[in-house]
């Protein structure tokens, strides 16, 4: 602007001088316009002087202003946004949340087979849920017909039962309740052509209740835990055998620090037999000791105090037996090595008696296990946490361990036997396991008994050595594949003659191998096969009762 301002001040200047200069041209240069002479004196002695000005040095001051009372008033104006909508042009990116994989808490499966056989199971249970855990679960397997005259010696397994806990602060209750109903028959008979057994006169049917209850602080985070079951197991049989047994476990631990515990564990069972006679077995069993762990070392040092009301081959009613063991870390959480010094009373009922071998005679006497010592050691290591290996071996001595031999006046029946003195055993444990992702596992299991009897020929019906070899393959979970391959070695039972005489005789050594197939077509349906004894062989575990040969069952499975 300032530029534009002496541009047009220059152009006005020039201008006027531009029409000065034409009208004096235009006049002419006459005698009024000539320059006369002039003298001009310039005297350079000359001074000039100034007067004298007056000098002030007091600073300027400005008065300060004067203070006073002053009412200032505020005023607050809310401002509001209109209550238009705005539309944001910007948007948050925000991370999906991952979704919950749906939970298929039901299933029905049901099959068909040779032989026969009916397997139908159902389990039902609650989705996810911090309160509570519930459900049921319903099963029957069943053959209509087995190795020896077909229907006399069929088989058939049900049950039902229930089941749930409750979440509590601090603290966890439940229970389960079940009911199983097993059929048998004794067909371990020489089948004659001459006469039939009538069916009806060998069967042999167990019903079986089981209730439970529990109560434990294990999730409280407290430094004293414990946990208390109730248990009641009933047993009656075909010809009126019965068996009630009332049990309380009780497990406790006090953290004192980090480092070391004190646990107590007790064990208390009330059990009455009604055959042709009635008996009491009552049991009585505690278990305190004191953990301690020093860097690699781990200290365990207690007793086991048991008393047994048996009075079977004069058992030892009142006993006491160490609880010593010292175990070394020199790789955390990847090998430990043990040893220990213990012993202990186990408790045995017809419950469980009866699962092992259904075909019992009445009247027999049952007596618990008494573990009188027993020298072990061992180690557990986890290599790349894939590959698992367990390794045991162990010094026992027992006293009524025991065997099964065939009755003296029914040989389709067993009665149980006791050695008379110590059974020493020698026991070697191996296990190693392979498990990858969900996709491939792979295990082996070996147990092998070495038994020096005091009294008895053999260890009627316990096999020296029992392994298993067993596989899972899982493909893109659409199939899934299980095998199992499993070795039973023989072993002897005694057989009385009608003229009183005994004789020996060898069980089978078993080799049988089982498989298992599923395809899922959806997430709901699902088609199974399973193929046992796919060898073929109708061995014999129990004198005079060959197993079945190659059973195969086929069927679906509908989740929901």
């Amino acid at each position: 602007m300032k530029n534009k301002l002496k541009f047009a001040t220059l152009a006005i200047v020039l201008s006027v001088g531009y029409s000065y200069m034409n009208q004096a041209q235009a006049q002419g240069w006459g005698e009024g316009t000539k320059l006369e002479d002039a003298e001009i004196v310039v005297e350079k002695n000359r001074v000039i002087e100034l007067p004298q000005a007056a000098r002030n040095f007091e600073k300027f001051r400005i008065p300060p202003p004067e203070s006073g009372d002053r009412n200032v008033r505020y005023r607050f104006v809310d401002y509001r946004l209109p209550s238009q909508d705005i539309n944001l042009q910007m948007k948050v990116l925000t991370i999906k949340q991952d979704e919950l994989t749906k939970l298929y808490g039901n299933y029905l499966k049901g099959g068909i087979g040779n032989y026969g056989s009916l397997y139908l199971k159902g389990y039902f249970h609650n989705k996810r849920s911090d309160v509570a855990d519930y459900g049921a679960e319903v099963s029957h397997i069943s053959s209509a017909r087995g190795p020896v005259d077909k229907g006399n010696s069929a088989v058939a397994n049900s049950s039902i039962s229930a089941h749930g806990e409750r979440y509590l602060k601090g603290a966890t209750v439940g229970g389960r309740l079940t009911y199983g109903r097993d059929k048998y028959f004794f067909y371990g008979y020489a089948p004659s052509l001459e006469q039939e057994v009538e069916k009806d006169s060998i069967k042999q049917v167990f019903n079986r209740i089981a209730a439970d209850a529990f109560l434990h602080n294990h999730t409280s985070g407290l430094p004293f835990l414990y946990k208390t079951d109730l248990k009641f197991r009933y047993l009656n049989n075909r010809y009126n055998m019965s068996e009630a047994n009332f049990a309380v476990d009780f497990n406790s631990e006090y953290a004192i620090d980090d480092i070391s515990a004190f646990r107590v564990n007790a064990d208390v069972s009330i059990l009455s037999y009604q055959d042709s006679a009635s008996t009491s077995r009552n049991f009585v069993k505690v278990q305190p000791s004191y953990q301690r762990q020093l860097n690699a070392l781990r200290l365990t040092i207690g007793a086991t105090v048991a008393y047994t009301g048996d009075e079977v081959n004069d058992a030892r009613k009142f006993n006491i037996y160490p609880d010593i063991r010292l175990g070394v870390e020199p790789i955390k959480d990847n090998l430990l090595i043990y040893a220990g010094l213990g012993g202990d009373l186990e408790r045995v009922t017809l419950f469980e008696l009866t699962r092992e071998n259904p075909w019992l005679a009445p009247d027999v006497q049952v007596a618990d296990i008494n573990k009188g010592l027993e020298v072990y050691g061992g180690f557990q290591a986890n290599i790349a946490n894939y590959v698992h290996l367990t390794g045991r071996v162990a010094y026992q001595n027992f006293r009524n361990m025991y065997f099964y031999t065939n009755s003296v006046t029914d040989s389709t029946k067993f009665d149980l036997i006791y050695d008379d003195g110590v059974t020493n055993v020698l026991n070697f444990y191996a296990e190693a396991s392979f498990n990858y992702s969900d996709e491939i596992r792979l295990g082996l299991k070996a147990d092998y008994n070495s038994y020096d009897m005091a009294s008895l020929e053999h260890p009627f019906h316990r096999p020296e050595l029992m392994a298993s070899v067993y596989g899972t393959y899982n493909f893109y979970d659409k199939i899934l594949f299980n095998s199992e391959l499993y070795y039973i070695g023989s072993s002897f039972g005694r057989i009385t003659r009608p003229d009183g005489t005994t004789v020996l005789s060898e069980t089978d050594t078993i080799v049988d191998l089982n498989l298992k197939g599923d395809y899922r077509f959806t997430n709901n349906f699902t088609i199974f096969v399973m193929a046992n004894n796919l060898l073929g062989q109708k061995y014999e575990r129990f004198v005079n009762y060959p197993s079945k040969s190659i059973n195969l069952l086929g069927g679906v499975t509908y989740s929901f």
